[in-house]
């Protein structure tokens, strides 16, 4: 044995602290803009933010606790599903923001629009995130920017379906373990 090496192989201790520091490093490169997804998503300001906060902290924590398991999958997109399937399973909790710049649109406005708008993912990959239909998922985003551009406290405009709660959260989901 030697430097933690058994065999000329890491030892478990050797293992996890690479493991630890490629997740450090990954944190460290990509908190900030998924911070700025989850307060978008939770519709909080950038200053007062706890929601988004803890909502960004148990998916990190997911991703670590299924950091080996990734296997050449990124982990980037694993956080940001993770973030938006948490997000949408308890949306009924963040109908009202506190005065974000997404506040006025619905929990599922505001999914669809921080996916499709701010990290670019494209509308088949947000559909099948969310269980939902791709023209349900170009619909929700063409009226939720309508809206935006009518201002604050426009509220949705004609034609936008059910009122809040009904539809806040993605129908068909996976479930995140």
């Amino acid at each position: 044995m030697r430097d933690g090496r058994v065999d000329g192989h890491r030892g478990r201790g050797g293992e996890h602290r690479h493991r630890t520091r490629q997740f450090e490093a990954f944190v460290a490169g990509a908190a900030g803009r998924l911070l700025h997804a989850a307060t978008l998503l939770t519709a909080e300001t950038r200053t007062r933010n706890p929601r988004a906060q803890a909502l960004l902290t148990a998916s990190l924590a997911h991703t670590y606790a299924h950091w080996d398991r990734l296997r050449g999958e990124d982990p980037y997109d694993r956080t940001r599903a993770d973030l938006a399937t948490r997000f949408a399973r308890t949306a009924w909790r963040h109908h009202r923001g506190k005065g974000g710049v997404l506040s006025a649109l619905t929990p599922q406005e505001r999914l669809v629009v921080v996916l499709r708008l701010y990290e670019g993912v494209a509308e088949e990959q947000t559909a099948a995130l969310l269980g939902l239909p791709e023209d349900r998922v170009r619909a929700v985003c063409a009226r939720s920017v309508s809206a935006l551009r009518r201002g604050p406290g426009a509220g949705p405009g004609p034609g936008a379906g059910p009122g809040p709660g009904a539809g806040a959260g993605p129908q068909g989901t996976r479930a995140a373990s």
